[in-house]
């Protein structure tokens, strides 16, 4: 699988931000240290384009507050942080991008016994503890009301991708390139782990282990219910680092997947990009790469965890019958009680009610393009 599809059939890419997103709204880089971001911006040599220069400023003159509070949160928190022992095997959610990871990780966290990291805690990593709550209580209204990419709702305390937090706290990652599309490494290999040097994976773990074990002073008892498409392909040091955990894995029809993937990066590249967008034949070739690096990786890794620590579920599925879907988790991971949870997650889907996702449409053409590239994974999942 070496081809990838081409820059025809898919609709224009504008390289003007969208409207969607307020120019004053947070983006996640406010969240990173100075040390952190001056590594960045100075590594893609500042090549910022004129009017993301305010962005930049922004996040410039806000990177002081962060590690004024990461001190305090430092000498407040610190010795519980380094004691704290993440007790109950951690459940983590793994798939490709769009392929219903966000929703099952809101259904999942409506079981009170679950705790999952917020967006504002995966935004200010190394000082949520102190700040969450000056934040959510008085900060609602910097975040728009919907999810750029798919008009699902946003906020602060809304679960999120714990992926954001390793990169603000300065690990290496391929979120990174969103903020300069142009100029930054892909940093692929951190999909995988695989030929990341020993050092940089040890600063990985330990980045991973001391969020976690934050995460475990602010929700003590809970089990943490973690999700990040990157992890797909580091199920293998996952599984090492809590040889416990539970893994889910999401699937999609790689038809629909391709394009709604298309619609994410697009959307992330108009609202967090300090420079000039990529094209769409830039875009696709990088949508194409990760997923045969992560799922390379995931195929590898997967023999490593016994066959009752993981099931496979379909993002059909799911959306067909998210209730009987859940049930069928806990009864198969021995997650608890489901009885106990019914009511609220019952609640949680009538809510969920009158959400429509984005509709795709394809032509002959492109399908074959995108299953020349992603034929494997059709076979394999059965699509």
């Amino acid at each position: 699988m070496t081809s990838h599809p081409t820059q025809s059939k898919t609709a224009h890419t504008s390289n003007r931000p969208t409207n969607s997103y307020p120019m004053w709204s947070p983006r996640f880089w406010h969240g990173m240290r100075t040390h952190v971001w001056w590594k960045l911006v100075s590594g893609n040599r500042f090549r910022i384009a004129p009017l993301r220069i305010p962005l930049a400023v922004g996040v410039t003159l806000f990177t002081p507050f962060n590690d004024l509070m990461a001190g305090l949160q430092w000498c407040v928190y610190g010795r519980r942080i380094r004691d704290a022992k993440v007790a109950q095997a951690p459940v983590f959610i793994l798939g490709h991008w769009r392929s219903g990871t966000t929703l099952l990780h809101e259904l999942l966290v409506t079981d009170t016994q679950f705790a999952s990291p917020s967006t504002y805690q995966c935004f200010a990593p190394s000082h949520f503890l102190l700040s969450e709550w000056l934040m959510v209580t008085f900060g609602g209204f910097l975040l728009p009301k919907k999810r750029p990419m798919d008009n699902m709702e946003a906020g602060w305390q809304l679960p999120q991708e714990d992926e954001f937090a390793l990169m603000n706290l300065g690990v290496p990652s391929p979120y990174l390139r969103i903020a300069f599309p142009n100029t930054q490494p892909q940093e692929l290999e951190y999909l995988s782990l695989r030929n990341v040097p020993a050092e940089e994976l040890s600063r990985w773990r330990k980045a991973l282990q001391w969020f976690m074990r934050a995460l475990t002073v602010r929700y003590p008892g809970k089990r943490l219910v973690m999700k990040s498409p990157p992890h797909t392909g580091r199920i293998a040091e996952l599984a090492k680092l809590y040889p416990d955990a539970k893994f889910i894995h999401l699937t999609r029809n790689p038809r629909k997947l391709f394009l709604s993937t298309m619609r994410l990066w697009q959307s992330l590249d108009e609202v967090q990009s300090f420079q000039k967008l990529p094209s769409d034949a830039e875009r696709k070739e990088y949508v194409s790469v990760c997923l045969q690096r992560m799922y390379e990786s995931f195929d590898a890794g997967r023999k490593e965890v016994a066959p009752n620590r993981i099931v496979d579920v379909s993002y059909e599925e799911l959306v067909a019958d998210p209730h009987g879907t859940v049930k069928m988790l806990y009864e198969k991971l021995d997650l608890g009680d489901f009885s106990t949870v019914e009511p609220s997650l019952n609640a949680r889907l009538e809510n969920h009610a009158s959400y429509r996702p984005n509709k795709h449409s394809i032509d002959p053409q492109l399908e074959q393009e995108i299953l020349s590239v992603w034929g494997d994974y059709a076979a394999k999942y059965g699509y």
